[in-house]
């Protein structure tokens, strides 16, 4: 009888050993690299499960901030929520004030601590998209029109504010002859038509552009290009 109770009783210490380890420290689960990226001032808190990697089951509560506020609040649509982001676009309007993001994790009624993010200003982080691109042919020349990506932003009117109420850019303009397979630099400069001439018959002719703001020296991507085989 005392060798089955003592067997029993080995059995309870290493189930609730094994339930014990199984509970994560509040440690282990604060939320990891908590950071904004931003891409035309589409701001974006982005961060990563914490040290034991529960994010199947793991809940995520996310609260923002300006520098030199003292309270922090609650982002409501990113309260309780599974995603390892979140939109705080609408929270970070003022584009030249710094902003703070902070994230905290819960799993099975445990909290983690918060992880802050570094300090984020927009204007000087936010990455610009490339322009959009648009050939036709006119009188054998190429015509290409660019637009600066839109902001979340409304501008003075209502309507959706561009990159060139915020910045003073500059388009570099690149075209392909296929048939050479060479590409070149045909324009740089601040108008958003451009026409480019000289180009053959029967030739094939791809378009891309890209974005430089000079003074913080940004540069977007290249666009997508615009192809057009000429008569």
């Amino acid at each position: 009888m005392k060798s089955t109770h003592c067997f029993l009783g080995l059995l309870i210490i290493l189930l609730l050993a094994g339930v014990i380890e199984t509970q994560p420290d509040h440690e282990s689960l604060k939320p990891q690299r908590v950071q904004f990226c931003s891409l035309n001032f589409h701001n974006i808190l982005h961060w990563q499960p914490g040290k034991v990697l529960m994010d199947k089951h793991s809940i995520y509560f996310v609260q923002h901030k300006m520098y030199g506020q003292t309270q922090w609040t609650n982002k409501e649509d990113c309260w309780g929520i599974r995603d390892l982001f979140c939109d705080l676009t609408n929270e970070t309007l003022d584009i030249r004030e710094p902003y703070y993001g902070r994230v905290r994790a819960a799993v099975a009624g445990n909290y983690s601590s918060w992880t802050t993010s570094p300090r984020f200003t927009p204007w000087w982080e936010t990455k610009l998209g490339p322009p959009v691109v648009n050939v036709t042919q006119v009188n054998g020349s190429l015509l290409v029109s660019l637009s600066a990506p839109h902001f979340p932003h409304r501008d003075t009117e209502g309507g959706n504010a561009s990159i060139e109420d915020y910045y003073e850019i500059v388009y570099k303009v690149f075209m392909i002859n296929n048939s050479l397979e060479k590409e070149q630099k045909v324009y740089e400069g601040t108008h958003r038509v451009v026409e480019i001439e000289a180009i053959s018959p029967h030739s094939s002719y791809c378009i891309s552009a890209e974005i430089h703001q000079p003074m913080l020296d940004k540069r977007s991507g290249r666009s997508q290009e615009r192809c057009v085989v000429t008569p």
